[in-house]
């Protein structure tokens, strides 16, 4: 087993194990991953991996928005949702202008949210899901739609903002 696939394993079962808040600080924790490996891509000068990061933490933002329910979830929920689309946007123009910066802005607007997530999810009653995301925290081979159109998301889940 390589350290890649354990560390794999590992995160698998903490977020199948997490509650929905849970779940919330793991999927900040792969997009700060993804922020990470591509921003070290454009040191490297690797046009492919920082591509493929910045591709697969705007799919991890997408599913989610798609788990926003604005009903119950009301303002906070479609703030929420604004972030993400600002978020998604200037990941895209950091990857489409290989802009370190860039990259570093949005991983410190996404980690202070996590403290944010971590901290509620510690005060808070645990609440199990009914239903859990799913969302790879492998790095994806081929370039993924960055539409945001709810055909190409997966099976999405409800939870309030």
């Amino acid at each position: 087993m390589t350290a890649s696939s354990s560390a794999s394993t590992y995160f698998q079962n903490n977020v199948f194990g997490a509650s929905a808040l849970g779940q919330v600080v793991a999927l900040y924790d792969t997009i700060l991953r993804d922020l990470r490996r591509a921003m070290d891509a454009i040191a490297d000068n690797d046009i492919e991996r920082r591509v493929n990061s910045a591709n697969h933490a705007i799919m991890v933002i997408g599913e989610l928005q798609g788990v926003l329910d604005f009903e119950r979830g009301g303002e906070p929920a479609k703030h929420l949702n604004g972030f993400y689309n600002i978020t998604r946007a200037l990941i895209i123009k950091a990857s489409v202008h290989s802009e370190r910066q860039q990259f570093e802005q949005v991983a410190e607007m996404f980690t202070k949210l996590r403290v944010a997530w971590s901290h509620a999810e510690r005060t808070l009653a645990p609440d199990p899901p009914s239903e859990r995301l799913r969302v790879s925290s492998q790095q994806q081979n081929r370039p993924q739609s960055i539409s945001g159109d709810s055909e190409n998301m997966t099976s999405r889940g409800n939870w309030s903002a």
